[in-house]
């Protein structure tokens, strides 16, 4: 992470950043527009002067939030990969992708305000989430674990499907139960 320089961040600035965010996903998931930033920035254990310092605007904050579970969700493939069998790490991201859901469906409001500000947060979502699905699905594949014929799109509308239908806390048992149901049936036709 690097300053509007190019600097890179110190390492204090950018726990900073980071808690700044994540309290922002947590109150305007609870909270929507009448999200306070003083609120999150007592969350995040920092001063309103460090908020404002890296977010000057609130639709800035809520667009970062936003794509920091974005980027949360997608660079975990690797290291899901490196730590787990292929289709454990599968499992385990779609667990990670009903966390983003969430969060994305809590924000929705204030995200929405983000798009009617001109910017577009989305912008390359789906492209960063694909990239991750099938990265973990050919690693499955190449296993043996899933099957050949289910393709990234496919596995997406699925669990775009379940986080709808139960994406709130209180249905994550629920979630939990769909997703491996959907797992199992990536075994379909999986021999040995």
């Amino acid at each position: 992470m690097t300053t509007d320089s190019g600097r890179p961040l110190r390492a204090d600035a950018r726990r900073n950043r980071e808690k700044i965010l994540s309290a922002a996903v947590r109150v305007f998931a609870e909270d929507g527009l009448d999200a306070h930033l003083e609120r999150i920035a007592k969350e995040a254990g920092v001063g309103s002067g460090t908020l404002y310092r890296n977010f000057p605007t609130r639709e800035v904050l809520i667009e970062a939030a936003y794509r920091s579970e974005l980027t949360r969700l997608c660079e975990a493939t690797p290291d899901l990969l490196a730590a787990l069998p292929p289709r454990e790490a599968l499992r385990a991201w779609m667990g990670r992708f009903i966390d983003y859901a969430h969060a994305k469906l809590g924000m929705a409001e204030a995200l929405r305000a983000v798009v009617d500000s001109g910017v577009n947060p989305y912008a390359h979502s789906q492209e960063l989430i694909m990239t991750a699905l099938t990265s973990l699905l050919n690693a499955a594949a190449a296993a043996g674990t899933v099957r050949t014929d289910i393709d990234a799109t496919d596995l997406f509308a699925a669990l775009t499907g379940i986080a709808l239908a139960s994406g709130k806390p209180e249905q994550r048992k629920q979630a939990e139960r769909l997703l491996d149901l959907t797992l199992d049936g990536l075994r379909y036709g999986v021999t040995g």
